[in-house]
């Protein structure tokens, strides 16, 4: 059932799954709309959750890693959301909810959210509506998961919203080969091998990642780790967390994390304008800013001087 109206951050801190199921679904009936804009804003603003971005390609365990995640969190007492982003349907647009259906949880458990969206016509990558999704649950909760349907040349729009990115690799797929010729080496902040119980095959996948790494080069003051893991084991997983957390102290010290968010939010107004109006409108546009109250604002504000000239 469609709400009247859209409910305030506050009142959505205290409302429940079901009132944050009926926002979400309003984003996109109501995209742009000055309720929704700022409701978004005020969440942007109040981001608390550290975001999880998980990608790779299908098949190599995502949401077998995130259910160990989210069981790990709940024992820890930290509330935690999960957005997977799924396959679109070509009939309805949809999601066709693979990744969800993957996902187990207590349905009665009030600290886990657990949605999937459809990528659009973004095969991989995050949809608009994806990243207002983002913003408004990392506002709620204390994590946020967000599973990619796969990582390529053209899929690498998890960089748009996560806070740490972890790339999985399966043992003995050649996978690292393919990922340095997509350029995918650059992205992460973490690489997880996947699969782990398979011993010699994941021990020469992770050397391989760290000779594509050491190729690659990577940027900045943080050196990627590689990590083994079987998420149906458990091995490697206390490893995993001590590396969300040391990436999670990294991005705090110095406001590394903010200047990230930062730079994240003016690359959603040139993603929007772009999709929206064209290369052309983003060259018309000039120089974009994030102005108060936030990067909703500023996109519709843009947009607004975009189609009246």
């Amino acid at each position: 059932m469609p709400i009247a109206s859209l409910p305030d951050l506050q009142t959505l801190l205290s409302g429940g799954k079901r009132r944050l199921a009926l926002t979400l679904a309003a984003i996109e009936s109501r995209r742009g709309s000055a309720e929704m804009v700022a409701l978004l804003d005020a969440a942007a603003k109040a981001g608390k959750a550290h975001v999880l971005g998980l990608t790779g390609p299908p098949g190599v365990g995502k949401s077998t890693l995130t259910n160990a995640l989210v069981r790990r969190a709940r024992a820890e007492g930290q509330t935690i959301a999960v957005l997977a982003v799924d396959p679109s349907s070509r009939r309805t647009g949809g999601a066709l909810l693979g990744d969800r259906a993957r996902i187990q949880t207590d349905p009665e458990d009030k600290g886990v959210f657990v949605r999937s969206m459809a990528a659009r016509d973004r095969l991989g990558g995050l949809s608009d509506d994806a990243i207002a999704a983002i913003v408004l649950l990392r506002a709620i909760y204390d994590r946020v998961i967000v599973e990619t349907v796969g990582v390529g040349q053209s899929e690498a729009d998890i960089d748009l919203v996560a806070d740490t990115v972890v790339l999985c690799i399966q043992p003995a797929s050649g996978d690292s080969l393919q990922f340095m010729k997509a350029g995918v080496m650059e992205l992460p902040d973490i690489i997880v091998v996947t699969k782990a119980d398979m011993t010699d095959a994941a021990r020469r996948a992770a050397a391989d990642v760290g000779g594509a790494l050491s190729l690659a080069g990577h940027e900045g003051d943080w050196r990627v780790p590689v990590i083994r893991v079987s998420a149906a084991s458990g091995d490697g997983l206390a490893d995993f967390a001590a590396a969300m957390e040391t990436h999670r102290l990294h991005l705090a010290g110095g406001e590394r994390g903010a200047r990230r968010r930062a730079e994240q939010e003016e690359r959603w107004v040139r993603e929007a304008i772009r999709i929206r109006f064209g290369t052309e409108g983003l060259r018309r546009a000039g120089p974009i800013r994030v102005a108060p109250p936030g990067p909703f604002a500023s996109e519709a504000a843009v947009a607004a001087r975009l189609t009246s000239s």
